[in-house]
């Protein structure tokens, strides 16, 4: 099987800078990363490098989610490169809470293409370092990612029109 991947594009009606900036800055990402219906409760970004994003969701039941994002390249205001990955409240690399079989790690690219005064952003998702039992139940997963991947872009297009 060759290496599964998965990507999601959307344009937002706002300049490259700007959608670069809510996706850089915690006082931003706090109010609509994450999927829809679930709240910001913890939200630390460290910009740089072998930085951080440490984040905790609570999702819909109550229960917390916690991710982090370890950055490997930033060129702003075009791409985020970085390891995404479920993680612990001090930042240990964690099990994907609701899915048994994961790869720990993902390889996330994210690009800004100014289009006009709006902007496209991609997701691009690899598994870094997976077994070839993680790779296929990621392959075999898209069609929740791509509704997880929608519901945080309604909430970026929501927070957009506000800021």
């Amino acid at each position: 099987m060759s290496q599964p991947h998965f990507v999601i594009s959307r344009v937002f009606d706002a300049p490259r800078d700007t959608v670069w900036k809510v996706h850089t800055q915690s006082e931003h990402l706090k109010h609509w990363w994450g999927p829809k219906g679930f709240k910001v409760k913890h939200c630390k970004i460290d910009l740089k490098p072998g930085g951080l994003f440490h984040y905790c969701l609570e999702m819909p039941n109550g229960d917390e989610m916690w991710g982090k994002w370890v950055f490997r390249e930033i060129a702003a205001p075009g791409k985020l490169v970085f390891l995404s990955s479920f993680s612990d409240a001090k930042g240990g690399v964690c099990r994907h809470i609701m899915k048994e079989v994961w790869p720990l790690e993902l390889l996330t690219t994210l690009t800004f293409a100014a289009e006009g005064n709006k902007t496209r952003v991609t997701v691009d998702w690899i598994p870094h370092n997976a077994s070839a039992e993680e790779n296929k139940a990621f392959d075999e997963f898209h069609h929740s990612m791509r509704g997880g991947w929608t519901g945080t872009f309604e909430n970026l297009e929501a927070y957009l029109a506000k800021v």
